[in-house]
């Protein structure tokens, strides 16, 4: 289905959400935040079944970023001396967006192709499971512009690469190949271009044969980046309780006693 700027497909349990304004590098806007909104109630109805996501960029790149085309000193009041309030949209309309993907019932493969960048690239580091083709780059070009990283940026560079990296890449703005940046440990996976959606509908299918657990796995795996060790020992605990209470642990345990592979059900 066809959103302005989105494109979803759902083929069976596994959902593809696609940036769609190759023209503009699928640079973010209110016209695409709003029809992301839109498009992720589907992703989330139970009817639909949905047990992994795909995010990726149609054309030659994943996501420039936020749309910088309007001059800002056109916007929040300055026309009655105020100064512009650069961190009201993210609070209003990109900040929802990505709580609802850091609270996905499912896991997340994020394609990244060409540029991945600001804001995208925040987008793009929601994926459980990155993967990005030969031509991919990284970009945290805030300085560029007299900004600072948003998107949760600086909350996840730091943990995903180290103090020392995430300072080098948000203080350079310096692109970030994806080879280095797989050496990095930004990403997981690298394949050639014309491979990559192939290859993330594949992994995207393994992980949607999956049990309901995936979800829980990446829940608590969100929640040890800033609990101590006692709070996600209690958090396994009650994650625990409930996985063991689902269909899928039943079948898991007879496919286990019975020599095959488990047929999970997602519940």
């Amino acid at each position: 289905m066809d959103f302005e700027l989105v494109k979803l497909e759902i083929d069976g349990e596994i959902a593809t959400l696609t940036f769609n304004d190759p023209d503009n590098l699928n640079a973010m806007n209110q016209t695409m935040l709003d029809s992301l909104d839109l498009a992720l109630d589907h992703v989330e109805d139970p009817d639909n079944s949905i047990r992994c996501l795909i995010l990726t960029g149609a054309g030659r790149g994943f996501c420039a970023g936020a749309n910088m085309a309007r001059d800002p000193s056109e916007e929040n009041g300055a026309a009655s001396n105020r100064l512009p309030d650069a961190g009201a949209g993210l609070e209003k309309f990109y900040h929802p967006l990505l709580r609802r993907l850091r609270n996905l019932h499912c896991p997340i493969v994020s394609a990244v192709n060409g540029p991945c960048a600001g804001v995208g690239m925040s987008f793009a580091l929601m994926g459980d499971m990155v993967l990005a083709g030969k031509s991919a780059f990284f970009l945290q070009a805030f300085r560029r512009i007299g900004l600072v990283p948003d998107g949760g940026a600086t909350f996840l560079l730091p943990r995903l690469v180290g103090m020392a990296r995430a300072k080098e890449l948000t203080l350079m703005g310096e692109r970030l190949s994806a080879d280095d940046a797989l050496e990095w440990g930004l990403i997981n996976r690298v394949f050639e271009d014309d491979a990559l959606l192939g290859e993330a509908h594949t992994l995207a299918g393994e992980l949607a044969k999956g049990p309901m657990s995936l979800g829980m796995i990446r829940n608590l795996l969100w929640e040890s980046v800033d609990s101590t060790y006692e709070e996600q020992l209690n958090n396994e605990r009650w994650a625990q309780r409930e996985a063991g209470r689902s269909k899928d642990f039943v079948e898991g345990v007879r496919a286990f006693n019975e020599k095959r592979d488990a047929n999970f059900s997602g519940k």
